[in-house]
């Protein structure tokens, strides 16, 4: 996901390689067709993620949360852009949502 944003909002610098890049010199396609391949492999990968978490394991739960609960702070932060990065009106209302703004109950 990291690199599609970077990509598209090209925020590289000019020596970095992606690969976004990569992919489209080694398969001959455009960055569109390239990006679509990479959210696919990111929609994969959390179907797999989703039914693993799913199974039995001898991992403690607290400890698969954690992990999941990263994944899903990177889904967010790069759904839209680099986040990380460049931190948008998005990431700051979910921020402040989550942590300043009260709940009416």
């Amino acid at each position: 996901m990291d690199d599609v944003a970077e990509h598209k909002f090209k925020h590289r610098r000019e020596d970095d390689c992606s690969a976004i890049e990569c992919y489209m010199e080694e398969y001959g396609v455009t960055a569109q067709e390239a990006y679509d391949v990479f959210n696919k492999h990111v929609e994969s990968a959390w179907k797999d993620v989703n039914q693993e978490f799913l199974k039995p394991t001898e991992m403690p739960t607290e400890v698969l949360n954690r992990s999941l609960n990263l994944a899903r702070v990177m889904d967010v932060l790069y759904r839209e852009g680099d986040g990380y990065t460049y931190v948008g009106k998005a990431a700051k209302g979910g921020i402040t949502s989550l942590l300043i703004e009260p709940i009416a109950v």
